[in-house]
């Protein structure tokens, strides 16, 4: 478990990230087409996970564009955008906005997802969607970059993403 902040309120994960050197768990979720994507979908490439807790936020919505953006630069990297929310938003969202660099998706049909990576929160305001973090994934599925944000009104830090997929 660990302990995140929604505008200073103490809230609490349902389990902590993969620890950088681990292999990350395999995980199914949902495109905004309602077709799946899977982990093996990206054996050979690096993967980058966004994970917020929903698109109808200014600050999810932001890191949204911002990694839509930073992935028109990266080579042989997937930008995997994942919330609970159901791909119907996702797809108006992503058509609204123009994304088309990142694959967004959503976790609710996954409830595992939320517990293999240990984001779900688990009390506070927005109990029961995931929290605030970043994941950066090697081609073989290993994590080199895991980040919880502490405060979930905050962005995270892009630089340092940048840096674990450059370093």
């Amino acid at each position: 478990m660990d302990t995140v902040y929604f505008k200073g309120v103490e809230c609490h994960t349902g389990g902590t990230l993969p620890v950088v050197g681990e292999k990350a768990p395999c995980y199914t979720l949902v495109k905004p087409d309602m077709s799946e994507v899977k982990c093996s979908d990206f054996n050979g490439c690096r993967v980058v996970f966004n994970i917020f807790p929903s698109l109808d936020t200014p600050v999810c919505a932001m890191t949204v564009r911002r990694f839509n953006e930073l992935a028109s630069r990266l080579d042989n990297t997937t930008v995997i955008c994942i919330s609970m929310d159901l791909p119907f938003a996702a797809s108006r969202f992503c058509v609204a906005e123009g994304i088309d660099n990142v694959i967004v998706a959503s976790a609710f049909r996954s409830p595992m997802f939320a517990g293999k990576f240990g984001i779900q929160l688990t009390d506070g305001p927005l109990a029961g969607l995931l929290a605030r973090a970043v994941i950066v994934m090697d081609e073989n599925r290993r994590v080199t970059y895991a980040k919880l944000v502490r405060e979930i009104t905050e962005e995270p830090d892009y630089d340092e993403v940048i840096k674990a997929l450059n370093g």
